[in-house]
């Protein structure tokens, strides 16, 4: 059964399609990798998501993961807090990425290398695209791209 992409009211609205688990398979400059990606509300003004990234590659690092918040920031701007198993935190906000689909939910954060983005949006096939592209004087070029489907 398809999941339907519908974007909810308030703040939180654009997270809306994003809630539950989902799972997705992907090859990586590091071997194979399964996400599990799972949303769930935390409270009434944030979204928390906890994710772990499994690398079956021999050699590879086993698993990576990352808990991070969605909520409105002091401006009430929707905002993501990211925080990763390898010491690393990143923060970015709501932005347009209609470039890639009319349906889609972006967040762009300044990273140490410049301005990065991470991409969600409803498949044709079922479940979602989510993508990582770091912006070039070119555009965007794509770091990572996972098809999820509900797990």
């Amino acid at each position: 059964m398809t999941k339907v992409w519908k974007k909810g009211r308030g703040k939180l609205g654009p997270m809306a399609p994003l809630l539950g688990r989902w799972k997705a398979k992907a090859d990586t400059p590091m071997g194979p990798v399964t996400c599990v990606r799972h949303y769930e509300a935390f409270g009434e003004k944030y979204v928390r998501l906890e994710a772990e990234w499994t690398f079956s590659a021999k050699g590879a690092p086993k698993s990576y993961r990352e808990t991070c918040f969605f909520g409105p920031d002091s401006d009430g701007v929707l905002t993501f807090w990211s925080y990763t198993s390898d010491g690393k935190k990143s923060s970015g906000k709501l932005a347009d990425a209609s470039d890639l689909h009319a349906q889609a939910v972006c967040f762009e954060a300044q990273m140490d290398a410049g301005l990065a983005r991470q991409t969600f949006w409803p498949a044709d096939s079922g479940g979602m695209h989510w993508v990582v592209e770091a912006k070039t004087k070119k555009g965007w070029s794509r770091l990572a791209d996972h098809h999820y489907r509900p797990a």
